[in-house]
């Protein structure tokens, strides 16, 4: 745990450092007198129907590269090794699949979105960069996660990108660029970072292209095959899942409600950077784990992840709900984005419990039962899709997050009750409910004392309230080893550093 420990903290900084410039640019995009809701809202649509094309095209083969990675890394010299070059030619396939079909289902798309979003139409095929260089970047990117070089990775994905996306929303606002120069750079961005990806790989001599047919292969190709097709069908149903809401909402409403819509799941979406971070770098150490059949240490991992993201969590969307209402006005953001209120609210409620269930899904996908993935996305996918349609003709945007609530509650439900009886491995403990009801006090805590202010020291002071509690409430009722077993070793470097 220590390892997952040490690159969780350094993957964090760094990402934290992107969250910084993510702030940055969605500033930009919502300030009074930048971007229209419009525009802001195609970003959005543009990058759902570009995660759905990507994952088209990679045929379901990138989960099979980390899952697999050890027993070729154990079998074969690094030059036999031919998994990534196999991997590869199967993401180019799909590239040229996706793209035939991408070109006869223009029409469908116009009829959808021409309506209540002509603007997507307008930038229809500038998708396709969009998504091979997510494929080209994703592929890369799990190629490291096998090797359990995460660092770069989760490096180039949540900084290097928003720092691009910076350089070229100051472009447009600075009126240096038009909007449609602004959109063409935005469909190539994963093309850069994945080519700096590639670059280092290549350059540290991890990454060989090897296309002659191991013994390894010939061995499990029947096993991949398998879990490939499975797996592969488990991220349509996954991706779709997480992209059919402002797909609808475009759809239905227009591109401004998706613009709105963009901007209160992006703040909820800043509770789960920690979580990602700590997904990414487990799910290299668990393949390892079941293939050694190391349950203790699994479940360690499944426990400590589980404490550790729910705190995290918690004092991220505190913080967040705190100030939200104050902070929309200090910062001079448009009023029309107001309205997004009750949706952040219902989203920062669901990464709390997606946070507090642990690396459970990495668990799963680790193991044997990773088929299991595949029909948990279907029931999830069978729920949240017609909850999504119905809730967002009926209530609006706030709807999506009425469906999202209830499916994704579900999910998680039925991933823990099997982990619980297949393995009886459950993440939950009395520290569960401390934590809980730690962050109940302290917010409200912070709340009552500071009400009536509504100035920038007044939200620093609520911030600062509220964190100081929620630390107490750490070490005082020693909440998570982990920031105990932290606190020891800067003591013993102190020491070290004193004597």
């Amino acid at each position: 745990m220590s390892g997952i420990r040490k690159q969780a903290i350094i993957s964090s900084i760094l990402v934290y450092i992107g969250v910084l410039f993510g702030a940055i640019n969605n500033y930009f995009f919502v300030k009074d007198g930048s971007f229209l809701p419009q525009q802001y809202g195609l970003t959005r649509i543009f990058s759902d129907v570009g995660q759905n094309f990507f994952i088209f095209a990679s045929l379901g083969a990138i989960p099979v590269l980390y899952k697999f990675f050890p027993y070729y890394q154990d079998n074969l010299e690094e030059h036999e090794n031919d998994l990534f070059g196999r991997t590869l030619l199967m993401s180019f396939l799909g590239c040229i699949l996706v793209g035939v079909a991408g070109y006869f289902l223009e029409p469908l798309f116009i009829q959808k979105f021409s309506n209540r979003s002509p603007l997507f139409v307008q930038y229809y095929f500038w998708v396709f960069p969009f998504a091979f260089g997510l494929l080209f970047f994703s592929l890369l990117e799990g190629y490291a996660w096998a090797l359990q070089k995460t660092i770069l990775s989760n490096f180039l994905r949540e900084t290097v990108l928003r720092i691009l996306t910076t350089v070229i929303i100051l472009l447009y606002y600075f009126k240096l660029i038009d909007f449609r120069t602004f959109m063409v750079y935005f469909s190539f961005l994963y093309l850069v970072i994945a080519f700096i990806l590639l670059f280092y790989l290549v350059k540290t001599g991890h990454l060989k292209f090897q296309f002659k047919k191991s013994r390894v292969t010939k061995k499990f190709y029947r096993k991949m095959f398998t879990m490939q097709s499975l797996v592969f069908g488990g991220i349509i149903i996954t991706t779709i899942g997480s992209t059919i809401d402002g797909l609808i909402i475009a759809s239905l409403l227009g591109l401004e409600p998706t613009g709105i819509y963009t901007l209160a799941l992006y703040v909820a979406n800043l509770i789960q950077i920690p979580q990602r971070s700590m997904q990414s770098i487990a799910t290299g150490v668990l393949v390892r784990m079941w293939k050694d059949k190391n349950y203790a240490e699994i479940l360690r991992i499944y426990q400590r992840s589980s404490i550790n993201m729910l705190l995290i969590s918690i004092f991220i969307f505190g913080n967040i709900w705190l100030n939200v209402h104050d902070g929309l006005n200090l910062v001079n953001i448009q009023d029309t984005y107001a309205s997004g209120i009750g949706l952040l609210l219902i989203f920062g409620i669901i990464r709390i419990i997606d946070a507090g269930t642990g690396v459970n899904a990495q668990v799963i996908g680790a193991s044997n039962y990773w088929r299991f993935e595949f029909l948990s996305g279907v029931i999830m996918l069978a729920i949240r899709i017609p909850l999504s349609y119905l809730f967002v003709k009926s209530y609006g945007i706030i709807g999506t997050a009425y469906s999202d609530l209830i499916s994704l509650t579900i999910y998680n439900f039925i991933r823990f009750e099997f982990l619980r009886r297949k393995f009886n491995m459950q993440p939950f403990s009395l520290k569960t409910i401390y934590t809980i009801l730690c962050g109940f006090a302290a917010y409200f805590i912070a709340y009552f004392i500071l009400r009536n202010f509504h100035n920038w020291p007044a939200l620093f002071l609520r911030s600062l309230t509220f964190s100081a509690i929620l630390g107490v409430c750490v070490f005082l009722f020693r909440l998570s080893p982990d920031a105990l077993q932290l606190v020891e070793v800067a003591k013993n470097r102190l020491r070290k550093y004193k004597n």
